[in-house]
């Protein structure tokens, strides 16, 4: 007797002369997508209600006739009932699918109808897809090659829009670009909570506007942008930068705080224009955090270090790095276990937090901690925990309370028990130790990618590289392993952390070092019991849990709870 305990909530659905099962309730612009048939739209995405806005999805749609008694309905070789085609089209995005249900996205009436809505949608569409930021993403100049008529039977005057107008200290609005989507109206009630845009008058007066006295000014607003479709919503930050199909796209992670939001990293010759959120369900669905999206401007500080210096007499040369790492090793070699500390960061890459444990044990430091950062999170993505890695310096570093050990270290400092301190990745004068403490110590070593107030103390300074200028993994506050991939070289003569942290371990002991990410994390992935049988290459683009932490992300649990509901399809 056959199973069908796996097909009780599946139907059978024609779609294009094609016969597929997809699950019950499942929309009729879903099934398609799992037939691989295109189903052009505007107003639909996934994440979001589906208000039948833009039309472009009207398909025809068919069923099977109710049988007379005593009739016997007619069956295909398959043994399916043969259809029966509505005269009218349906739209796909906000009706489900039904057993025996037709779907023709192909058919002479479903053309037509996408004629018929791009030629209106074109009718007072202004002509500036030249300078258009939307250039090269934008649907309606790819469904109007595709779907248009190549004409316009419009001779009247097009209707005049507001441009260029600020609706929030971060995004401009081009109403004339504007398809009445919905989009970013539904985004900002539905996701954020921020209900402050709307639309007014109507007709083909009918635009796009902000509450007079409600600026779009949430921490979120770019969103909009991202899943506007047209170029309507722009971003102050990347308007008019640069070209799109002239970047190039990395997949990384953001490193504004604990939750390690996927992300693709825009850049061209060496330069970051954007950043945008890159899909995964588990860590931040579809969407990120403003602040994360500007994260990359940290890289671009005036006060950036790129070469690496030692101290002679009050002021600071600059040197190669051989001399660098021979001054930083003797250094810190002239005193051995409670007269030396270690303070890294717990926005260091995994691989980096293990050549730092590796050197804290060549050294015999008498303490190795890293800086807890901490500020305000929300209850969307934004995380409290403001360096990325936490989990991972727990882990690597066996820490069970990081920042922990920074105020006896500050206290040992004063009372000239520690003479000598690395300092890795992070300013400790904002964070426990002041600058009168500092002034104790024999010898200091910091590394960082700005010259910062802690560099003014230190005796050799060591230039490291940001978030985007390296590659390495993460653990983020749920307990996902993920990768950080390197999108652009650091400047000057700054260097990769990793490879830094393997200079100053070659310079201790003599012994060769590994020179590729991989094999560090290999070698990682040996001695550290959560992520053991894996490989940098294994974590994949999405990444992978090794640690349960108990943290759930609130984003998410709204977005389940939504899709259980059946408003959206998640």
């Amino acid at each position: 007797m056959p199973d069908n305990k796996n097909n009780i909530d599946l139907v059978n659905v024609q779609v294009d002369g094609h016969w597929i099962k997809v699950k019950k309730g499942t929309r009729m612009i879903e099934a398609c997508k799992q037939a691989e048939a295109e189903v052009p739209h505007y107003c639909y995405h996934p994440k979001l209600t589906s208000p039948g806005n833009c039309r472009m999805c009207l398909v025809e749609m068919g069923m099977p006739p109710r049988p007379a008694p005593g009739e016997v309905i007619e069956t295909d070789d398959d043994g399916h009932a043969n259809i029966s085609w509505m005269p009218r089209p349906v739209i796909a995005c906000a009706n489900t699918v039904a057993e025996g249900m037709g779907i023709r996205t192909q058919s002479t009436l479903a053309k037509e109808c996408r004629e018929g809505v791009m030629e209106f949608l074109l009718i007072n569409h202004p002509l500036d897809c030249p300078i258009c930021d939307q250039a090269g993403e934008c649907t309606l100049q790819e469904y109007s090659v595709e779907h248009g008529k190549g004409e316009s039977r419009f001779l009247e005057q097009k209707v005049k829009k507001p441009k260029n107008v600020k609706i929030g200290p971060r995004i401009r609005l081009d109403d004339e670009r504007c398809v009445l989507c919905s989009r970013c109206v539904r985004f900002s009630k539905e996701i954020v909570d921020d209900d402050v845009l709307g639309f007014v008058d109507r007709g083909s007066h009918n635009v796009l506007t902000v509450h007079p006295d409600k600026p779009l000014a949430n921490n979120y607003s770019l969103n909009t942008v991202d899943i506007c479709p047209v170029g309507a919503l722009t971003s102050n930050d990347f308007r008019f930068q640069m070209r799109v199909w002239f970047m190039r796209e990395t997949k990384s992670i953001c490193t504004g705080c604990a939750r390690g939001c996927n992300i693709l990293i825009s850049s061209r010759e060496n330069k970051i224009y954007r950043q945008t959120p890159r899909e995964n369900n588990e860590v931040n669905s579809a969407w990120m955090c403003d602040s994360g999206r500007m994260h990359y401007h940290t890289l671009e500080a005036k006060r950036r270090l790129t070469d690496p210096m030692m101290k002679r007499g009050k002021s600071h040369e600059l040197i190669d790095w051989p001399t660098a790492i021979l001054k930083a090793t003797k250094g810190l070699s002239k005193f051995s276990g409670e007269e030396i500390a270690i303070i890294g960061s717990a926005g260091m890459t995994n691989e980096e937090l293990f050549l730092l444990k590796t050197l804290s044990s060549t050294l015999n430091a008498g303490f190795v901690d890293v800086v807890k950062v901490e500020g305000e999170g929300d209850e969307y993505l934004s995380h409290k925990d403001k360096r990325p890695n936490t989990n991972g310096a727990k882990a690597i570093l066996k820490l069970r309370n990081p920042g922990s050990k920074i105020n006896t270290i500050k206290k040992r400092i004063k009372d000239g028990e520690i003479k000598a301190l690395l300092v890795y990745g992070e300013n400790v004068i904002k964070h426990g130790i002041d600058k009168e403490t500092l002034k104790n110590l024999k010898f200091l070593v910091c590394s960082h990618i700005q010259a910062n107030s802690l560099a003014e103390f230190s005796n050799v300074i060591l230039p490291g590289s940001g978030y985007a200028e390296k590659r390495g993994s993460m653990i983020n506050a749920t307990g996902r392993l993920q990768v950080l991939n390197k999108a652009i070289e650091p400047p000057g003569q700054s260097r990769e952390d990793w490879e830094i942290l393997q200079d100053l371990n070659r310079s201790l002991d003599g012994k060769d070092q590994i020179t590729e990410i991989a094999d560090l994390f290999s070698e990682m992935a040996n001695e550290v019991s959560i992520i053991k049988q894996k490989s940098l290459s294994s974590i994949g683009d999405l990444g992978v849990n090794v640690v349960e932490t108990g943290e759930t992300v609130p984003l998410l649990e709204r977005e389940a709870k939504r899709v259980r509901e059946g408003l959206i399809v998640g």
